[in-house]
């Protein structure tokens, strides 16, 4: 079975017992670890049993994956922001993004009217940004709470909007599994997934030693601070308010004529 993940320590520290061996399974396992936009581009390919995936990309491939209900990245009081220089005027300005088919990138379409997008890796949105060769960028993972380090000013906070408008948590990212793997088997991933989570979270150092090989240089209490704002109450089970939440995201997309909302198909024990 192909398993992937994002090179992010949330996702590192959520899969750590199953990857490292902690949590036993019969189940052969090969590890694909790319950015979460090439994980979405993959997942059209079909080329992926069990994935990372962002929630926008998951209303194109419903009809090829299932959602897990364990593995979700939900904000609560706290999600991506996009961030300049320096505070910007109303005129139409380029803003770079970590993928077209990102949450992110359709949370600050559904915010902002009218902007021009510029597609790049998440890691190179804060350099591109300092250097000005956009006028602002969109940053998710570890950036939503390092831009300041970086001299970076906050001009919209997508999580704020959101919950504004919701009330609800904010619905980032999945772990989808195919539908044409038997269903005796998507229901002994979903146990396993559980269980890496619970492990993490029960051991928290161990799986941090694990997840701060992705750290991108940041110290540990920041990699720690970050997996924990991720890895949470949500992750573990989503909860009805995230279900809610994933609906009404799709419900706002197709009012905004962007695409038909899909069917909420979440794998449950």
């Amino acid at each position: 079975m192909i398993i992937a993940h994002t090179p992010d320590a949330d996702d590192a520290f959520m899969f750590y017992g199953l990857l490292s061996g902690k949590i036993r399974t019969d189940i052969e396992i090969t590890q694909v670890i790319e950015d979460i936009e090439t994980l979405n581009k993959r997942a059209f390919r079909g080329e992926l049993d069990v994935t990372a995936l962002s929630a926008h990309a998951y209303a194109f491939l419903h009809s090829q994956y299932r959602i897990l209900s364990a593995g979700a990245s939900v904000g609560d009081g706290y999600g991506p922001v996009v961030v300049a220089n320096r505070e910007m005027d109303s005129e139409r300005k380029s803003i770079a993004v970590p993928g077209k088919y990102t949450t992110a990138n359709l949370l600050l379409k559904l915010a902002v009217d009218d902007f021009q997008p510029v597609e790049m890796r998440f890691d190179e949105i804060i350099p591109a940004v300092k250097r000005g060769n956009v006028d602002a960028g969109l940053v998710i993972h570890e950036g939503q709470i390092t831009y300041a380090q970086h001299g970076l000013v906050k001009i919209l906070d997508l999580w704020g909007w959101w919950h504004e408008k919701t009330k609800l948590p904010l619905p980032l990212g999945i772990n989808a599994i195919k539908r044409d793997i038997p269903e005796v088997t998507q229901r002994e991933f979903l146990v396993l997934m559980r269980e890496s989570i619970q492990y993490a979270l029960d051991n928290v150092e161990e799986a941090l030693q694990y997840a701060m090989k992705y750290s991108r240089g940041a110290d540990k209490e920041l990699v720690k601070k970050f997996a924990l704002m991720y890895v949470n109450k949500y992750t573990y089970e989503m909860p009805e308010e995230v279900v809610k939440a994933h609906d009404e995201l799709y419900r706002m997309a197709e009012r905004a004529g962007f695409f038909a909302r899909p069917p909420l198909d979440i794998l449950f024990p």
